[in-house]
């Protein structure tokens, strides 16, 4: 095994061999989010007749247990990362073995009867969600423990946000093409190969730093740097969430557009993952708070564009999706290089990477709760229904889909700007 006692900031040259090793990870944990989230409910649905509202209770059961988690696995990596090399891997690839059981279990459960299915669905989630957990907080207090200036924190992270966008790709088209048994067979060997690789992968410091101060009791949240990009990162990742939640009503209702989903989904993560190059040049040059206020920008430039068109509309939407994509790249690689930047000011470094990103995982699950809460209750308020011709309902599927990503992103950029941005204008 690698010895992990490689000084932080040396151990990464920035070579496509380590950030393709350090990554990888990223792409079968993504892999394994979408089938989840969409391909799960109908298969319960549509195989063991399930009602969806039953399944929609226990899905945010599930979804809700697993985001209270998050902070208690954020402390508990923390102290693997404290003891031994041994022990992290040793974790990761327990948390991986129990990952792949348990998404191949999900979909071909052994029990048919309705009362047994869903309580063997239950705790399969539980497994599942948890030990999703582990290795994404793992993964990313890995790539924070490797430190480095802001360009090297970027690429770090848009390394492992890309190669998770190719995983969305692939599981976006997998399951359709050649059936869920394959899937879940693929998922496994890309998860074996990331576990591997990882083991090979530029190495982060074992334990605290000599004459590191214990940390406070509260942790992440004491830190004032954490609680201002925590407020930033909440209020635009609603901004994303919202348009992420409505997409396929607006193609297929507002556009009429249902046939051409798939090139507009693949137009969207293809962009967001060919666009992290460019951010990062652009991070050599303005630094990664101003290139995620520019990213903000295109993004509210972009939706409010979105919000002209009609049925219909198939090039100028595609369009749409190309530049909100590219602005995806920025909120996948630019908030998670800042995080690492505030854990390294704020002197925890090498000791509390898993408990901030813990409270992060959190604030990402709670985003996409919040994006729903908000815009489907509204979306039902002004009369909207799935498969609704009707005038006045578009229009306000249009302000959901288009309009409120705008208010919201415009929010979260003038917190950039004055929580951010003005302070480091005036130290």
């Amino acid at each position: 095994m690698t010895a992990l006692a490689v000084a932080a900031g040396g151990s990464w040259r920035g070579g496509w061999r380590q950030g393709l090793r350090y990554g990888a990870l990223g792409l079968p944990l993504a892999f394994v989010a979408l089938p989840l989230y969409v391909v799960l409910p109908n298969h319960y649905a549509s195989q063991f007749g399930i009602p969806l509202a039953t399944l929609g209770a226990l899905l945010l059961g599930a979804r809700l247990f697993d985001a209270l988690a998050d902070p208690a696995i954020g402390r508990l990596v923390d102290r693997w990362f404290a003891r031994s090399a041994a022990q992290v891997l040793g974790a990761a690839v327990v948390a991986a073995g129990v990952l792949a059981l348990g998404f191949r279990g999900l979909f071909f459960p052994p029990v048919h009867e309705r009362a047994a299915l869903l309580a063997w669905c239950a705790a399969l989630l539980a497994v599942t969600y948890l030990s999703y957990s582990v290795l994404s907080v793992l993964h990313q207090s890995w790539g924070a423990r490797l430190g480095g200036d802001e360009a090297q924190r970027a690429r770090i992270v848009s390394w492992r946000e890309g190669l998770a966008l190719v995983g969305v790709l692939v599981a976006s088209v997998l399951p359709a093409l050649a059936g869920l048994s394959v899937a879940t067979a693929v998922f496994a060997i890309a998860l074996a190969v990331a576990v591997l690789l990882l083991r090979q992968a530029p190495q982060p410091r074992i334990g605290a730093p000599p004459g590191a101060a214990a940390p406070a009791a509260a942790g992440p949240l004491s830190t004032p740097g954490f609680r201002k990009l925590l407020a930033i990162y909440l209020l635009n990742g609603v901004a994303s969430a919202v348009p992420a939640t409505l997409v396929l009503f607006f193609i297929r209702d507002r556009l009429q557009a249902q046939p051409w989903e798939p090139l507009f989904l693949a137009s969207y993560f293809a962009a967001g993952a060919l666009s992290m190059p460019l951010w990062l040049r652009l991070v050599a040059r303005l630094g990664l708070a101003r290139s995620w206020l520019a990213g903000m920008g295109l993004a509210i430039v972009t939706f409010a564009w979105a919000a002209l068109l009609g049925a219909g509309d198939i090039a100028a939407y595609t369009a749409v999706c190309i530049a909100s994509g590219i602005a995806l790249g920025a909120d996948l690689t630019l908030p998670g290089a800042l995080l690492a930047g505030v854990i390294q000011r704020a002197g925890h470094g090498e000791r509390l990477e898993g408990a901030y990103f813990g409270w992060w995982n959190f604030a990402t699950k709670l985003n996409l709760a919040l994006a729903a809460g908000i815009s489907l209750p509204l979306l039902g308020a002004f009369g909207y229904v799935p498969g609704s011709r009707d005038a006045a309902a578009l229009q306000a599927l249009t302000w959901a889909y288009c309009l409120l990503p705008c208010v919201l992103k415009m929010g979260a950029a003038g917190l950039l700007h004055t929580l951010w941005l003005r302070k480091e204008t005036t130290t």
